[in-house]
């Protein structure tokens, strides 16, 4: 959750580290810091401060600071309060860290320290590492060997990176938490980072190292270098490395105000660009692949947006093949003792690939001898290196932390993976693909008439934001939509929204129901009479009425308060999707006239990578 980045090289490492720390700003935090070599003492010297990066950079302003070294990073707090004292990097007189993720045995390791007589500054469990690191590191006065021993003694999944005041190497190892290390060939620099995307620009070589490798930059008489070792110290080739594929652009919102906004009109292109890669390009045989494991039962594990995708898939694999399918909230599968069978497969679907709910389930499933597949974003990522199987979604870097775009390539993967594996496929290969290419052709032409039309939604927006709830309903495909819309709604704009079956109000929430409520209700045309009446029942208890509905439709515009008129005409299967484009475009404008930060929303992180 954590954004570090560290930096080893011939130029000043503020200006590369806070530039990294400024792309990390969507993972989420709630604190900022860098430790450098101070050029008058040529001692560690560190500087945090609570709140948003710019804290910190106003402090460094006119220092006039130079480091070809340094290590920084922004906190998303999990032990201990927001405090310039909790805050990252922690130091002493010899070493300097950064850490992201938890140590789950702190408490037990704290209180052996202080017993032995080392004191604690802080209340973050990352303390712990850096006294143990310390106590090591004055044995051998090696860096390397004091990570290694340290690193052995902690439980829990964690990324570090650690630093010593000699200013000549950084030190990096991970346990199922995101970390990579990137060079620049021209100029001798080298990185580590929690994130590839801060290194666009800089890095043209990026490393992956598998978990529990040590990532080893030194900067050495004949110049710097990069290495790779075990916990036992040999050379290790578990990493992979690759060019960096990335530009400027993904960092940049460009003509848009915020990057959800850019992000959301992003989709009809990429949508495009999926269709020729999947269905026209190499990414068919990459799919078909997935044939031989038809009619086995479907475990679909994923957090928050994913599980919502997840849904939507489901029905596809049930619709399509008549194969049990099983969605799971990854933070519940585990502990719930859940029955698996070798014979069955996993599905896991994650933006990020580090995920550290999905990880844990996928390991349980490994264990348990599933074969596991990933619908997922991002290439050599823990959970995409750990399947036996992936589906990338190349939706491109998401930097708004409420995703949109990423769902859209979630739910259109899988989609197409349940026509992948149903009996029509087999000897119809190109009458369902010509089948699938028109609708997914369609789609994207729809969002695209929708966007460059949203006037008509952010008027509406600006109408209903001020009431104090927002209950979002629909029906069978368009039930996830539902607890999608009202997620995004919370999301982005910190109003009380939730999602529900249209047809479970009358079972309980109905209560709710006032004239300060308001009822985003999608009508699709199945269940069409069924999802109208229970429009009616919220009405009839003076709720506010905001139907997404069958365009034309005379009768569904005079029973609502406000009307959003969509063209499923052709979308039998993928109409969840552009509906799911307006709720996504209705809860960007209520955010923007409440005033919210839209793209880093308080108390959330990107990429969840604690359990």
């Amino acid at each position: 959750m954590c954004g570090i980045v560290g930096y080893l090289g011939e130029n000043n490492s503020i200006d590369v580290i806070l530039e990294g720390l400024s792309r990390l700003e969507y993972r989420g935090y709630d604190s900022a810091g860098i430790c450098i070599i101070d050029p008058q003492t040529a001692g560690l010297s560190s500087f945090r401060e609570t709140g948003k990066l710019n804290n910190l950079k106003k402090v460094l302003a006119g220092k006039n600071l130079f480091s070809r070294i340094g290590i920084g990073h922004t906190r998303w707090a999990t032990h201990g309060a927001v405090t310039a004292d909790n805050a990252h990097p922690h130091s002493n007189e010899l070493l300097a860290i950064v850490h992201n993720g938890i140590i789950e045995n702190a408490g037990q390791l704290r209180e052996e320290l202080i017993a032995q007589g080392e004191k604690f500054y802080s209340q973050t469990d990352t303390e712990t590492f850096l006294v143990l690191a310390t106590r090591y590191y004055k044995q051998k006065m090696d860096l390397r060997w004091s990570v290694q021993q340290a690193f052995s003694h902690i439980r829990g999944n964690s990324a570090f990176v650690v630093m010593t005041a000699k200013g000549d190497e950084i030190v990096a190892i991970k346990r199922a938490a995101p970390l990579v290390c990137g060079q620049n060939n021209v100029n001798g620099d080298f990185f580590v980072s929690s994130d590839p995307y801060a290194l666009v620009g800089f890095a043209e070589d990026i490393y992956f190292p598998e978990d529990e490798v040590i990532c080893h930059i030194q900067k050495m008489t004949s110049g710097s270098m990069i290495s790779f070792h075990d916990l036992e110290g040999k050379e290790s080739s578990s990493f992979q490395k690759k060019k960096s594929e990335l530009n400027a652009d993904v960092v940049e919102k460009g003509e848009f105000e915020h990057f959800m906004l850019k992000e959301i009109f992003e989709q009809p292109r990429l949508i495009a660009q999926w269709l020729d890669f999947y269905v026209n390009g190499p990414g068919k045989e990459d799919v078909l692949k997935f044939q031989e494991y038809k009619s086995r039962t479907i475990h679909i594990v994923g957090c928050g947006t994913a599980w919502h995708a997840g849904l939507v898939i489901r029905d596809f694999v049930e619709h399509f093949n008549r194969i049990h399918t099983h969605v799971e909230l990854a933070s519940e599968f585990r502990y719930r003792d859940p029955l698996l069978k070798e014979e069955e497969i996993g599905l896991f679907i994650s933006q990020s690939g580090e995920t550290a709910d999905t990880l844990a389930a996928e390991e349980l499933c490994r264990e348990n001898g599933l074969q596991t597949f990933s619908i997922v974003n991002t290439v050599g990522s823990t959970l995409y290196r750990n399947c036996v199987g992936n589906f990338l979604i190349r939706a491109g870097q998401e930097i708004g932390v409420a995703s949109t775009k990423a769902f859209t390539l979630q739910v259109l993967t899988g989609y197409l993976c349940s026509r992948v594996l149903s009996k029509d496929f087999e000897g119809h290969n190109d009458l369902v693909r010509d089948e699938i290419k028109r609708e997914v052709e369609l789609l994207a032409e729809r969002i695209d008439l929708f966007l460059k039309d949203s006037e008509g939604v952010k008027n509406i927006a600006q109408k209903i934001q001020k009431h104090k709830g927002f209950i979002f309903t629909g029906r069978r495909r368009y039930y996830p939509i539902a607890l999608e819309g009202a997620l995004k709604l919370k999301e982005i704009a910190y109003v009380h929204a939730e999602g529900f079956a249209a047809g479970e109000l009358k079972h309980g929430p109905i209560a709710l129901i006032d004239e300060d409520i308001v009822n985003i209700a999608i009508v699709s045309p199945e269940l069409y009479e069924k999802t109208v009446s229970n429009v009616e029942e919220v009405k009839a208890r003076n709720g506010v009425i905001v139907t997404i509905g069958p365009k034309n439709d005379a009768p569904l515009k005079e029973i609502s308060d406000f009307y959003i008129p969509v063209d499923f005409e052709g979308l039998p299967n993928l109409g969840p999707l552009l509906v799911n484009v307006v709720n996504q475009v209705l809860a960007y404008y209520i955010a923007l006239f409440k005033g919210t930060d839209i793209d880093k929303p308080r108390n959330l992180a990107k990429s969840v990578t604690v359990e």
